[in-house]
């Protein structure tokens, strides 16, 4: 008598290893993506060869505004937009800093990437009545018709650049001002 081979049915549904090993690609690519979103990527070294940085254009309370002007000061540049959250979180860290650092060679420009300016004005009218003078600091918009600048598109706002007293960009940030980008600004004071 012969006994026939019987196996057990598989549990779940059959998977070849080939979709198993797309199914593991897939959650690596995940979390990876998880993982680079939550860290910030370290400051970029900037080009010593490069051009030096050129801001132009009007505040958005009207004044006349070239960042050339600020030569001799530790400048950083931050492109943001109101409509980017992590840029309206990171604010409240900026004006304390930039308040810590008055009297200092130091300024902080803020230029809004948003597309209508209505938004920037809502904006700054709230900041106005909540915040106090001393944590203002220079914004400009990247929309209004006298606004120019060398720097070029940014592809995540944030976008930071900070500037040495000679005028040269000595770093550049993509994503969240990194915690030790205020160190480096204390060493070029």
């Amino acid at each position: 008598m012969e006994l026939a081979h019987r196996t057990s049915p598989p549990i779940g549904p059959r998977r070849s290893g080939r979709s198993v090993a797309a199914l593991l690609a897939f959650v690596a690519l995940g979390l990876a993506a998880a993982a680079q979103a939550q860290t910030p990527p370290p400051a970029a070294k900037a080009d010593s060869a490069g051009a030096a940085p050129h801001i132009e254009g009007r505040t958005v309370e009207g004044k006349p505004f070239r960042l050339a002007s600020l030569k001799g000061k530790v400048v950083l540049v931050l492109y943001w937009s109101t409509g980017c959250a992590v840029c309206r979180d990171k604010m409240p860290e900026l004006r304390t800093n930039y308040e810590g650092w008055a009297g200092k060679p130091f300024e902080l420009v803020a230029v809004a990437t948003d597309k209508r300016m209505q938004d920037v004005l809502d904006y700054e009218r709230i900041i106005s009545r909540t915040v106090p003078t001393k944590q203002q600091f220079v914004q400009l918009w990247m929309g209004d018709s006298s606004y120019r600048d060398n720097l070029g598109a940014h592809a995540q706002l944030p976008a930071g650049y900070l500037i040495d007293k000679s005028g040269k960009i000595v770093e550049r940030y993509s994503g969240r001002i990194p915690p030790e980008a205020w160190d480096r600004i204390a060493d070029l004071l």
